[in-house]
């Protein structure tokens, strides 16, 4: 008899509870003391709730003693019978009292001991509401950015989009196979996929065939080439952007498909050759490329009053032109005029003046 290999079910098509570990929500942070206060609470509400329901109906129960259930007799009854301890001096004697020992004390008994022990059944609880968040997530996400690469490049991407206050961190998705980097990024409220992004797999399931822009910032120049072919095949309409290390490696990148490539070894070298004679200019592009503070670049859309107008005569600073998707420097013919539907590549202010200094 001839036995048939079982291959593994893709990760995209793995139901949601299976991609808990995989897929990680951000969570928000809790004290140990409140937490402890928290399950407290609702194990003093649950035993009110219980005292309540016995004194209503103590003319249904029996004391051993004869003379009936006082509020005391049913605040020790509550007692007992939430903690499972149940000596037996007071019972339920009458069918209602019973049915409601069934129907209603019983389910604030298991309530009562999954709030006092509820250290043993996080972990469940954990990966239900993770599951359930994973469900809530990957029916809605769209137009997100997915951020390939949690490294030093990876972190100032993010950190740059999260200057950008229309960004929630919500909606940016960084896949990384390191657990460390993964840690961090939840830390600051991202999603996380652990994962080799270089599997189209992993890709499908951060959302990246949804997804508004891909960053892609690995270690590894060929590894981006793959990242990069891999998210161009599942999402030819975002807009990816990839680092590369070596010049001679730009021309991989746009042909597999990417936008725009950074070279981060020359940037670095300018920045360093500029820094020897005029480290001052590098003090001023280091405070335009930190968007939360100082000065900005950033990109606006022309209002109907500047249509026909110079950009050169604008209150702010324009550097370029951005029209049909091709920028034009302030220099150029083309930005001689500002034309509907252009926008402006500008420095924006974001906090008061302050002195750079060395």
């Amino acid at each position: 008899m001839r036995v048939l290999k079982r291959f593994p079910v893709r990760l995209s098509d793995r139901p949601d509870h299976e991609l808990v570990g995989v897929i990680r929500m951000p969570e928000l942070t809790v004290s140990p003391l409140r937490s402890i206060l928290k399950r407290i609470i609702g194990a003093m509400l649950a035993l009110l709730a219980t005292v309540l329901i016995v004194y209503f109906d103590r003319d249904g129960y029996r004391d051993a003693n004869g003379d009936g259930l006082s509020l005391l007799d049913s605040l020790y009854y509550a007692t007992v019978s939430l903690s499972t301890t149940g000596y037996g001096d007071i019972a339920p004697a009458t069918s209602s009292a019973r049915l409601v020992n069934v129907l209603v004390i019983t389910p604030l008994r298991v309530l009562f001991l999954i709030v006092l022990v509820g250290t043993t059944l996080e972990v469940l609880t954990e990966r239900s509401r993770q599951a359930f968040k994973i469900q809530k997530w990957r029916t809605k996400v769209r137009d997100h950015t997915v951020v390939v690469g949690f490294g030093t490049k990876g972190r100032s991407a993010v950190n740059a989009l999260l200057g950008d206050e229309s960004v929630e961190p919500d909606h940016i998705v960084v896949v990384d196979t390191d657990q460390q980097a993964l840690e961090a990024a939840t830390s600051l409220g991202l999603v996380t996929v652990h994962g080799s992004a270089t599997r189209a797999d992993v890709l499908r399931v951060a959302g990246v065939q949804r997804a508004k822009a891909v960053v892609v910032a690995p270690n590894r120049d060929d590894t981006a080439v793959l990242v990069t072919l891999t998210a161009r095949e599942l999402a030819p309409k975002s807009h990816i952007v990839a680092s590369v290390r070596e010049a001679e490696n730009v021309h991989l990148l746009k042909q597999s498909g990417a936008n725009q490539v950074v070279v981060s070894s020359e940037t670095a070298g300018r920045l360093l050759g500029m820094a020897t004679s005029t480290p001052l200019v590098v003090d001023m592009v280091e405070d335009l490329l930190t968007p939360e503070s100082g000065l900005a670049i950033a990109e606006r859309p022309v209002e109907p009053s500047e249509e026909g107008g110079s950009p050169r005569h604008l209150p702010d600073i324009v550097l370029g032109v951005v029209r049909d998707g091709v920028l034009y420097r302030v220099d150029a013919p083309q930005a001689d005029a500002i034309e509907p539907g252009d926008k402006l590549l500008y420095i924006r202010k974001v906090t008061a003046a302050e002195t750079i200094e060395r």
